[in-house]
């Protein structure tokens, strides 16, 4: 633990991007529930530093989103966990999107095309390089530019509409 700590905190910390100051959920609490989950996986074949790095990410989104649906089910959406992206990363989404709309956005891009939304996974929560990307998806550095560039676009309109459709 104590040779990813560092490296999981920074993950942690991107995911958490943009939350609000006084939000309960800190880097330390995100990597050590993302932590817990992870020793509960059985039979990991661990490729990689970059496989771990990549299933670390998942499981702090997956963090975040389970915290979310459960403030939301207990505030009726009130106390949602909020993170922003950066015009950078996404380009153009609105600030502040909703982690669960995100979440949403993301499973329909992987029903759509599962590496795009793994793309994005990697990227935006994991953090992770174009050619670390392509080591842990095992497709060329072009290909993923390519993804990323297609996946930016494919959730700026739907988080767009789906905002218009909240509002």
């Amino acid at each position: 633990m104590p040779l990813v700590h560092d490296e999981l905190r920074r993950i942690a910390r991107r995911c958490l991007h943009g939350e609000r100051a006084n939000h309960s959920v800190q880097a330390t609490d995100l990597v050590n529930e993302a932590f817990l989950r992870l020793v509960d996986v059985q039979h990991v074949d661990w490729q990689n530093r970059t496989h771990f790095l990549a299933l670390s990410a998942r499981l702090m989104r997956r963090v975040l989103v389970d915290l979310a649906r459960s403030r939301r089910a207990d505030k009726r959406g009130g106390g949602a966990v909020r993170v922003t992206f950066d015009e950078a990363a996404i380009g153009g989404v609105a600030p502040d999107a909703d982690v669960i709309r995100l979440d949403d956005a993301l499973q329909a891009l992987a029903d759509l095309d599962d590496r795009k939304s793994r793309v994005v996974e990697l990227r935006f929560f994991g953090g992770l390089t174009v050619d670390e990307t392509a080591v842990a998806l095992q497709v060329s550095s072009k290909t993923v530019l390519r993804d990323w560039e297609f996946a930016r676009a494919w959730l700026q309109r739907e988080l767009t509409r789906e905002a218009g459709r909240d509002a």
